[in-house]
């Protein structure tokens, strides 16, 4: 099979697909442990496992699956317990605490390896990057197939994953946004918490021979961490996530034959690369969406002091009709400077005059249209309200009233204005004695 110029083997194609299969099953418990602030746990999992492993290995003397998880689930729990304890009981900060166990943990099982299994060959290559890219050189027949025997493994893993998210989704749920919420409804979020733990053992020592450390680790934190800057809602995050998996495997074994390199380190270069993107392109929450809603933030808002600057120059021509008007040039760049300064003034009245918001009447002047007058209304009418509340409920200086309703009047919409003039009593006019418009 050939893709962009890279001919994908038969074992290739067998070696993403148990990347994929391994991916999506850390990715979507990977949420849960990002929204818990638990990202970390996973790393110590992985490394405290191995007394546990060990363990099994001297109870059972194989080094069989179901011995492995065994081990792997009593260790994860003692983990959660000796970390839980440590900050409940010992006033230790749980990421201080959660260093101390994993590490003493981890240290453990180098000594028990050492001292009563030195006859088990482990490979220092096998542990980081597993034996993914070889996966399809240990197969098994099923039916008229022959499926690489990890995959078998990594499979049925995957599919527990997905039955215990879906049997447990509204107390996973509940116990990762409010644990208080949780017990006090009778959940018991610590118990939750205990089997999630064993979860992610099993899946991390199930990911161990086909992946290695290096992936599991990445892919429990990265693919979350990514989906949770592309959403807010809990099962688009984990489908994000899951999606993210998925592709960090594809394109991961496709760079790894394209540049000769691990398969496994190629599918955590991409969930970084991924992960990358995100952060400067997320809808929401990346950085230059940020700062392209900060710009417009700061357009909407000269802008809106440029329409309550031509609202008051009317308020002031009819109480004053001898009050020569500027002409529409001068108008609009001495307003520019005031607003914003020449770029974002000018921008924020090209804006206005874009929506309608404002007019050009030839030599007369800027003045505003209908729509423009109503929103200009609206602001001096929130601007005003505001300093009678801050007038009648703090004792400022007159002279003190204006800059915080200026930087207040582009955040209160005609909901808080009625609320303020039904606690001031509709007021009529301002402290200042100016009049204060009606709504619009």
């Amino acid at each position: 099979m050939n893709v962009l110029g890279v001919h994908l083997s038969e074992a290739t194609l067998w070696s993403m697909a148990v990347g994929i299969v391994t991916n999506v099953a850390c990715a979507v418990l990977g949420c849960h442990l990002v929204l818990r602030r638990l990202s970390l746990l996973g790393d110590a999992i992985s490394h405290a496992v191995l007394p546990g492993i060990v363990v099994g290995y001297l109870l059972s003397g194989s080094l069989g699956v179901l011995t492995m998880l065994a081990g792997a689930w009593a260790a994860a729990i003692l983990t959660s317990l000796l970390t839980d304890s440590l900050t409940r009981y010992g006033n230790v900060p749980e990421d201080a605490s959660m260093g101390v166990v994993f590490t003493s943990l981890f240290a453990l099982g180098v000594v028990l390896v050492s001292r009563y299994a030195r006859n088990v060959h482990i490979d220092a290559d096998c542990v980081l990057y597993g034996l993914i890219d070889t996966a399809a050189l240990d197969v098994v027949a099923v039916a008229r197939w022959y499926v690489p025997r990890v995959l078998l493994t990594l499979a049925p893993v995957l599919l527990a994953t997905l039955v215990f998210l879906a049997v447990f989704w509204k107390e996973l749920k509940l116990t990762s946004f409010d644990p208080a919420l949780a017990a006090a409804l009778g959940f018991r979020p610590r118990m939750v918490h205990y089997l999630f733990m064993g979860m992610v053992a099993t899946v991390t020592v199930a990911s161990f021979e086909a992946v290695g450390s290096i992936l599991v680790i990445a892919m429990l934190i990265v693919p979350a961490a990514t989906a949770q800057l592309l959403t807010d809602r809990l099962l688009r995050m984990v489908v994000a996530a899951a999606c993210v998996g998925a592709i960090s495997a594809i394109v991961g074994c496709w760079g790894a034959v394209r540049w000769n390199t691990s398969a496994a380190g190629m599918m955590a270069v991409v969930a970084g690369g991924q992960f990358a993107v995100a952060v400067c392109f997320a809808p929401r929450y990346g950085l230059l969406s940020k700062l392209w809603h900060t710009w417009q933030l700061g357009l909407r808002i000269v802008g809106e002091d440029v329409v309550a600057r031509l609202f008051r120059a009317e308020e002031l021509a009819r109480s004053a009709p001898r009050t020569t008007a500027l002409t529409a040039p001068a108008r609009a760049g001495h307003l520019a400077r005031l607003a914003g300064g020449p770029i974002a003034g000018r921008l924020a009245l090209a804006q206005l005059w874009w929506r309608g918001d404002v007019a050009f009447r030839g030599d007369t002047g800027l003045t505003l249209t209908e729509r423009g007058r109503r929103l200009a209304q609206m602001l001096v009418r929130g601007h005003r309200l505001w300093e009678s509340y801050l007038g009648e409920h703090f004792a400022l200086p007159l002279d003190h009233l204006h800059e915080p309703a200026e930087r207040l009047e582009h955040y209160l919409g005609p909901r808080l204005q009625e609320q303020l003039a039904e606690e001031l009593a509709e007021p009529g006019r301002d402290p200042h004695g100016r009049e204060i418009p009606p709504s619009a």
